[in-house]
């Protein structure tokens, strides 16, 4: 996402020298971000994975509802943006779901932290060389991936919202397996969790809402207090005391994702002022690149 809206706002020459610095010293964040993530969502268990991945598919469908209902894309960035945390759940609450009964459980989950490990450094080296000499290749036209990205990167943010949506696609299967397996075998927990889900359901189409109608950080932090402090109360009423110190954990891993995503919420709020001012006939707050379109170069 970091080149996806590096590439579009690439125009302004000020956007660009700020953002060329930052993968200089970025490695060791990266590095960080990484591993604390990782040690996290290894202390959150399936039950509490399982209710997040539920809950952010509700909050997708909402979003993507109200997308359609404005005739545009209007605020799916911002939902992939928080969808950081949600999606590392999904991806655990998958292996959890596919390792039942596997003898060599950890090793499986072991290769794919490995794996997660390789793709996250091969998308930091893509990053870095992008911030450091797409303005320039793009330009000279002589890189192979800068030039990739000069006719097909517009196409990132589309292609991450189908993976992303192909991996919840699969992770909903294994979290209902998981919630019905955990919280509604017996035919008494459905009195209890009947009124309990669609209060919660509410709560998360008013929280999308309203996010819709204020976009800032200080909106996005206020509904990730109120949404996970809602399903706080929910592990206390239905829970065990394990459900609620995962739950607890799930706050940290939220602020780790929402800490090293700042410059990402900051494009996209940008780009939300843009599509505003654009749909009210203002003008933009910053420029995009145009896509070039295939002409002859000039001989020197």
């Amino acid at each position: 996402m970091r080149v996806y809206y590096f590439t579009q706002i690439c125009g302004d020459s000020e956007t660009e020298n700020k953002e060329s610095k930052r993968p200089l010293s970025g490695h060791w964040r990266s590095l960080v971000h990484f591993w604390a993530l990782t040690g996290i969502l290894s202390l959150i268990g399936p039950r509490v994975s399982s209710l997040i991945v539920l809950e952010f598919s509700l909050r997708a469908v909402s979003a993507w509802t109200s997308a359609r209902l404005d005739a545009g894309d209007r605020g799916l960035g911002l939902v992939l943006i928080q969808s950081h945390f949600s999606l590392g759940c999904s991806i655990t609450c998958t292996l959890y779901f596919l390792h039942q009964g596997a003898p060599h459980s950890s090793i499986s989950l072991f290769l794919a932290a490995a794996f997660s490990w390789a793709l996250a450094g091969c998308c930091n080296s893509l990053w870095s060389h992008v911030a450091r000499l797409y303005p320039l290749h793009s330009t000279e036209r002589y890189c192979g991936r800068c030039i990739t990205l000069l006719s097909s990167g517009h196409t990132l943010l589309a292609f991450l919202q189908r993976l992303v949506v192909l991996v919840f696609a699969v992770a909903v299967v294994a979290s209902f397996s998981t919630v019905y397996d955990h919280f509604l075998s017996h035919k008494e927990a459905l009195k209890f969790w009947t009124p309990l889900t669609l209060c919660y359901t509410m709560l998360v189409v008013y929280n999308q809402e309203d996010q819709q109608r204020q976009m800032g950080t200080d909106t996005l932090l206020h509904t990730v207090v109120l949404r996970l402090g809602s399903l706080l109360v929910l592990m206390l009423t239905m829970g065990n005391w394990s459900d609620v110190l995962h739950v607890l954990v799930t706050f940290l891993g939220e602020a780790v994702c929402l800490l090293f995503s700042q410059d990402l919420l900051q494009f996209a709020l940008m780009e939300e002022e843009d599509t505003n001012m654009t749909k009210y006939g203002q003008g933009s707050s910053y420029r995009k690149r145009e896509h070039p379109t295939k002409t002859p170069s000039k001989s020197r």
